[in-house]
């Protein structure tokens, strides 16, 4: 009788000692045990994902609260003036308002009214000096001009003197010859401050910008010249 012929293999060889039941388990346990590598693959997958949209939310969070945080602060908002009220250091005067030519010598420097030119200087900053007979034709139309010598006002005295400035019908521009260091002119009304963080430059914007007694109130204060040094 020849022997039994066996495989030179041994995982034949051990599979062929198996029992039908074992050989059942076994393929089960190897079934069961590449499931779960595929589920813990994708769990770390989806942990990654997870990691890298948290960290996305937080970087779009943290943009939104950056451009809150350091946002430029909004323009004040003055209503409309001429109720009367007295400021303590307010000069008013009585100029006429009449179109002229050339150049005007004016009572007051800067003037706070008086003849003027036909066209007006487009309301704005400058970071030059401006011809004193448009300005004038924009205090005829209810803006304030905010007048500074600019040795004296500068840097962040300067920059808190913008902060106060509506964002319509005023006018910003360094002045020669002045005798102190900021000057708010409105029609027929003025006031000299040595600081800007004087409590009356809000107070004067109040009662005369956009004044309601100006000779002609809320006319425009564009589209006519933009002077030199026009922001």
């Amino acid at each position: 009788m020849s022997p039994k012929h066996t495989s030179g293999n041994p995982a034949k060889q051990a599979d062929a000692a198996l029992t039908v039941k074992q050989q059942r388990e076994r393929r089960r346990a190897e079934k069961l045990a590449e499931y779960q590598r595929q589920v813990a693959k994708r769990r770390r997958r989806g942990l990654m994902w997870w990691i890298v949209g948290g960290a996305a939310a937080l970087a779009i969070v943290g943009v939104v609260i950056a451009s809150i945080v350091f946002a430029p602060e909004p323009p004040p908002s003055y209503q409309a003036g001429g109720t009367g009220a007295e400021i303590q250091g307010v000069e008013t005067f009585t100029n006429e308002t009449t179109h002229v030519e050339g150049v005007v010598d004016y009572p007051q420097s800067p003037p706070a009214g008086g003849p003027h030119n036909q066209a007006w200087l487009n309301c704005g900053i400058y970071t030059e000096p401006q011809q004193n007979e448009y300005a004038v034709h924009s205090l005829e139309h209810g803006a304030v001009w905010v007048t500074y010598d600019a040795a004296q006002v500068q840097g962040d005295e300067l920059a808190a003197l913008r902060s106060h400035l509506p964002s319509s019908y005023v006018v910003l521009s360094p002045y020669e010859g002045l005798d102190s260091p900021i000057v708010l002119s409105a029609w027929n009304a003025q006031l000299k401050l040595d600081s800007a963080d004087d409590e009356r430059v809000p107070e004067f914007f109040e009662e005369y910008w956009r004044n309601q007694n100006a000779p002609e109130p809320n006319a425009s204060c564009a589209g006519a010249i933009d002077g030199p040094g026009k922001q």
